[in-house]
């Protein structure tokens, strides 16, 4: 009898040690809602050169597949944004390969009178992957940047507020919008009762700021909000630093690969620190949002390999060529599109 479950223990201890690092079986324990560090988290879309969600051209499972493996390294939560054929895929790949990686879903929402009859069914499809990946989806984000004033998909609050209800009342996991600290930031905003927890976006970058004040603007928007409503969880869903910068609303050749790595390492020690969860944005560059500072937000490149902020975890994606455009190599500045507005 001893004999058979020493045996059993040993087996168990060798596939342990067999087991490749991406191969999590147990999930981490990971609530949103609750105001606690929940391990690194990031923004993931998988697009590559030729695909676009616009048209409906999606990464293989083969290439999820590649990304999971890479990101499970050092991430425990992914933030996708869209309830649609990628998302899908994403939720899938992690199942059935069972991947230790959870996921916080998202419905993108459009106020756009012309594409209205989009958000149905996102929504749908939002309740369906939630409610058929219980074990992997964590929470709900229900619209992205959809009531900040500079959107371009700008919903009302009411409209929001009825998108957000309809979710809640059909998945069992926390629900959350994801908005710029702009909204947030205000004490009479309608979505705080509605949601689980807040969602909040901060740019330093997109504010005309350095390195140097970075981190300092960082903690000073997420207590704004904090301020605005006290006792409410908040998650710091989108705050990163590209590599790469050629918008009128960066500081000068402010993108840099370097400074990249200091506010990765700053903001994930913060986080730690002071109980936040923290989205990285992003893993990956995404060219389909052009060449300019949009496609250059991610810790690694569009080929998978490791930016500076990441060589020293991941030696074996480490570049033969720089991935980041060089300042004198490039030609002026574009005229910049409507985007963040300054903190």
């Amino acid at each position: 009898m001893h004999s058979a479950r020493l045996s059993t223990l040993l087996l168990l201890a060798s596939a342990l040690i067999a087991a490749p690092a991406w191969a999590a079986h147990r999930a981490p324990t990971i609530d949103l809602a609750a105001q606690q560090w929940n391990g690194n988290a990031i923004s993931y879309s998988g697009y590559r050169a030729g695909q676009n969600p616009d048209t409906h051209v999606y990464p293989t499972h083969a290439q999820i597949l590649e990304d999971m493996k890479i990101l499970a390294k050092n991430w425990k939560v992914i933030r996708l944004y869209g309830s649609d054929q990628h998302a899908e895929d994403v939720l899938q790949v992690i199942k059935s390969n069972k991947i230790g990686i959870r996921v916080m879903l998202g419905v993108w929402l459009t106020g756009k009178p012309e594409k209205l009859a989009e958000n149905a069914p996102q929504i749908a499809n939002a309740i369906r992957l939630a409610n058929t990946y219980r074990k992997i989806v964590v929470a709900v984000s229900v619209g992205n940047e959809i009531l900040v004033s500079w959107s371009d998909h700008k919903l009302t609050e009411d409209q929001a507020l009825a998108y957000v209800r309809q979710v809640k009342q059909a998945v069992k996991c926390p629900v959350t919008v994801a908005d710029d600290f702009l909204y947030w930031q205000q004490p009479q905003a309608k979505l705080v009762d509605a949601v689980d927890f807040i969602v909040m976006h901060a740019y330093p970058m997109w504010g005309g700021e350095d390195i140097g004040t970075a981190m300092p603007s960082t903690i000073r928007l997420v207590e704004s909000v904090r301020k605005a409503h006290p006792g409410k969880t908040v998650v710091l869903g989108e705050a990163g630093w590209a590599t790469y910068t050629d918008n009128k609303l960066n500081a000068p050749r402010a993108g840099d690969e370097t400074k990249q790595k200091r506010y990765n390492e700053e903001l994930t020690a913060w986080a730690k620190a002071n109980n936040i969860t923290v989205f990285f944005f992003e893993a990956f560059d995404e060219s389909w949002k052009g060449n300019g500072t949009e496609g250059h937000w991610g810790l690694f490149s569009e080929s998978r390999k490791a930016k500076l902020a990441m060589q020293a975890l991941y030696p074996e994606l480490m570049p033969d060529a720089p991935l980041s455009p060089g300042y004198d190599a490039v030609s002026p500045a574009a005229p910049a599109p409507a985007a963040k507005e300054k903190p």
